[in-house]
C-alpha cells in the first residue's frame, strides 16, 4: 500500500530539531542521503556512524551492512525479527515495502531518486519482500527498471498479483506475463489473485505457473471487509502458501477469523494497510510516544502501529508503503527484538480504542 499513509508526526523530539517518522520529509531526506551516501563510500560491510544524530530515531546508533538474511542495528537487539513461511519453512523479515501509488511515477530522475534508493536499501538494511501489483499503475515498470539497474533482484522477495481473471483465464495469462516483462524477470516469488477476482478460474493456473517455476508461491489478497466472509470460505477450502489481508491497530477485524484460519491452514500472512489508511498518525499527531512504549524500542507512531501488527503470531510479514529512504528506516525500526507480548499488545490496542 502506498505511504501516503505517511504524514509528518511528532513523536520523541530531539531539542532544536525537526522530529522524523514519519517527520518532515525535507530534512529527513536530505539526512539520510548523507548517511547512505556515507555508507557506500565506507564500502560494502562498514559501520555507519551518525545515525544517533536523525531527529527522533536517537536508538539507531548505528547500522551495519548485511546480508539479505539481515542486518543487525546498534541499540535494537540484533536482527530483524524473521518468520517462517508455512508452506516451506524459508524465513522472511517481518518488514517488507508495498508500492501502491507512490511508485506509480512517470519515470523522472526526480521521482526515480527515492525509489531507487529505497530498493538498494532495502536488502542491505535486512529486508526483503517488495509487494507490487499491475493494477498499481506504473509500479510494475518502475520496479523492474530499477531493479535490473541495482542487479539485487536475487536479493529480493518480489510478490505481485493478477486481478484481469475476472475477465477470464486467458485475460489473466495476458496479465501475468505482462507482470514477468515489466519486472523484467523470469519468475516472481509469489504470485496472488487479488481481491478474489476469478479466483477459482485463476488459481489451478497459478499451480501450473509454481509447477513451472514461474512463481514460488501461490495465494490470494484482499483490502475489503466486505470480501471476508468469501476470503474465508477460499481459505477452508483451497490450499494456500499465502494470504494477504488489511490488518491494522485500529482495524482489527481480521483477528476475528482470518488470522487464526490462517495458522490453522499453515498459510504464510502478509498484511497491508498497517497504518489504516493514516488514521493511526492523524490520531496522535503531536503527541509523544509512551515511556512503556519506548521500552519496546519503539522512538514513533509507526513503529508502535507495525510492532502491533507482526507481533501476531499469524502475521508473517506487513508491508507499509514504502517510497522514502527515511520511511523505510523508520519502518525497519519496528522488526528488530523486543517484540510486544499479548498483555502489552493489549495495551497497544487500548490506545485506539
Amino acid at each position: 500500500m502506498s505511504d501516503k499513509e505517511h504524514q509528518p508526526v511528532s513523536c520523541k523530539a530531539v531539542p532544536g530539531e525537526d522530529v522524523i517518522g514519519h517527520l518532515d520529509a525535507g530534512v529527513a531526506a536530505s539526512r539520510v542521503a548523507q548517511q547512505l551516501a556515507r555508507r557506500r563510500f565506507l564500502g560494502q560491510g562498514a559501520v555507519v556512524a551518525g545515525l544517533a544524530s536523525w531527529p527522533g530515531l536517537s536508538a539507531w546508533a548505528s547500522a551495519t551492512e548485511a546480508s539479505s538474511a539481515g542486518a543487525s542495528v546498534s541499540g535494537l537487539s540484533g536482527p530483524l525479527v524473521a518468520k517462517p513461511i508455512p508452506s516451506s519453512g524459508e524465513l522472511l523479515p517481518v518488514i517488507g515495502i508495498g508500492t501502491a501509488r507512490r511508485f506509480d511515477v512517470a519515470s523522472t530522475e526526480e521521482e526515480l531518486a527515492p525509489l531507487r534508493t529505497v530498493l538498494r536499501e532495502l536488502p542491505i538494511l535486512g529486508g526483503r519482500v517488495v509487494d507490487t501489483a499491475p493494477s498499481y499503475g506504473n509500479a510494475e515498470t518502475v520496479i523492474g527498471e530499477l531493479m535490473q539497474a541495482l542487479g539485487n533482484r536475487d536479493q529480493l522477495f518480489l510478490a505481485t498479483k493478477v486481478g484481469a481473471g475476472r475477465s477470464g483465464v486467458e485475460a489473466g495469462i495476458a496479465e501475468m506475463q505482462g507482470s514477468l516483462k515489466r519486472l523484467r524477470t523470469d519468475h516472481v516469488d509469489l504470485m496472488m489473485v487479488h481481491n478474489l477476482a476469478g479466483i477459482r478460474e485463476m488459481l489451478p493456473v497459478l499451480r501450473q505457473w509454481k509447477a513451472e517455476g514461474r512463481t514460488r508461491y501461490i495465494g490470494m489478497s484482499t483490502s475489503f471487509e466486505r470480501q471476508y466472509d468469501d476470503f474465508v470460505t477460499v481459505m477452508e477450502s483451497e490450499v494456500l502458501d499465502f494470504i494477504q489481508v488489511d490488518y491494522a491497530i485500529d482495524n482489527r477485524s481480521a483477528e476475528k477469523r482470518i488470522l487464526p484460519l490462517a495458522q490453522d491452514r499453515g498459510m504464510a500472512v502478509l498484511t497491508n494497510l498497517p497504518f489504516g489508511r493514516g488514521r493511526v498518525f492523524k490520531q496522535f499527531q503531536g503527541q509523544p510516544v509512551a515511556p512503556w512504549a519506548q521500552e519496546l524500542g519503539i522512538q514513533t507512531w509507526a513503529q508502535l502501529a507495525l510492532k502491533y501488527v507482526v507481533s501476531n503470531p499469524a502475521v508473517t510479514v506487513a508491508i507499509p508503503g514504502t517510497a522514502r529512504p527515511q520511511y523505510l528506516v523508520d519502518n525497519l525500526g519496528a522488526g528488530h527484538p523486543p517484540m510486544p507480548d499479548e498483555r502489552t499488545r493489549a495495551r497497544m490496542a487500548a490506545l485506539f480504542e
